[in-house]
């Protein structure tokens, strides 16, 4: 299959439901391949997530290893879905590099949801994965550190943007 691939991927803040609309983008677009950040990361780097400065450094060496691979898959014509946050200036860049060197389209779907709804589905996250209380990434302490990098996309940054508002 030879063409132009499409790039998909999301912004939203943690909790506000991006993995679930990865899920769903796979699922309406034939043939599309889902890479999901979490699985992978944890699947190399088992229980190594002790802090956010854990999560950045092997996140970083992630994307550093699959960028190539994805930029293949779109320029094979590909659909690919990142379930990766592109949630701040920087790690966007990262998707755009991708897309771009394979000439390939994007999409940014950017997930609008309230702190207090993104609290509530962390708390019933939680819960469906049997997570201790005070477990790593459960907690409204958590939530805030996390958000507090934060950045919604802007228009100056040139992204194909889709919002989808939760309430």
């Amino acid at each position: 299959m030879q063409g132009r691939g499409k790039l998909l991927f999301m912004c939203g803040k943690m909790a506000a439901g991006k993995s679930t609309l990865a899920r769903e983008l796979t699922a309406r677009h034939e043939g599309a391949v889902l890479l999901v950040q979490d699985d992978l990361l944890e699947a190399l780097y088992p229980g190594e997530f002790i802090d956010f400065d854990a999560f950045l450094k092997y996140s970083s060496r992630l994307r550093a290893t699959l960028a190539p691979h994805v930029v293949a898959l779109l320029s094979l014509g590909l659909t690919v879905v990142l379930d990766f946050p592109a949630n701040t200036r920087r790690a966007r860049e990262w998707f755009r590099g991708m897309y771009e060197s394979a000439g390939a389209g994007h999409e940014l779907h950017f997930i609008v949801a309230s702190d207090d709804l993104c609290k509530l589905q962390l708390r019933r996250r939680s819960l469906d994965l049997k997570l201790a209380p005070g477990t790593k990434w459960t907690t409204d302490a958590d939530f805030d550190e996390v958000t507090s990098y934060f950045e919604p996309p802007a228009e100056v940054e040139g992204f194909n943007v889709i919002r989808h508002e939760r309430g």
